[in-house]
C-alpha cells in the first residue's frame, strides 16, 4: 500500500465514523435534527371536552424531535391539543373550541412538515 492510499483511507475513516455514528444517533430519535435543539411539547390541559377531534395526516416526521415540534405549536394554538403518534405519521388533535382546519394546516407545514389529509375522527 502506498503513502497516498493510506492518507485517502485515513480520510476517509475520519469522515465515514462521525457521519455513520450521528446517523445511528438521528434514526434512534435522539439527535436534534429538524435544525435545532431538541424541543419538549408543553404538557396543556384544558376544561371540559374537546367539542371535535380532528385526525391530520403529516408526512416529512421522521424522529421524536419532529413530534415534539408539531404537538408544541399546535398546542400552542387557542382551545387545542395535539398528540402526535410518529409510527403512524398522523396528530390526534382535540379542539375545545371551533378552530379552522387551515390554521391546523398552515401551523404544521410552517414547521416544513407536508398535511396530506385531514379528517374527523370517529
Amino acid at each position: 500500500m502506498s503513502s497516498q492510499d493510506i492518507i485517502i483511507v485515513l480520510v476517509l475513516v475520519i469522515i465515514l465514523v462521525p457521519a455513520i455514528k450521528s446517523t445511528i444517533t438521528h434514526m434512534k430519535g435522539e439527535g436534534a435534527c429538524c435544525g435545532g435543539p431538541k424541543e419538549k411539547p408543553v404538557k396543556k390541559k384544558l376544561p371540559g371536552k374537546p367539542i371535535h377531534k380532528l385526525i391530520v395526516h403529516i408526512e416529512g416526521m421522521q424522529c421524536d424531535n419532529c413530534k415534539n415540534r408539531v404537538e408544541k405549536h399546535l398546542d400552542e394554538l387557542d382551545g387545542v391539543i395535539a398528540k402526535v403518534k410518529l409510527s403512524k405519521k398522523i396528530a390526534e388533535v382535540s379542539l375545545y373550541q371551533d378552530v379552522d382546519e387551515e390554521l391546523i394546516k398552515d401551523t404544521i407545514e410552517r414547521l416544513d412538515f407536508e398535511v396530506v389529509g385531514i379528517e374527523m375522527a370517529s
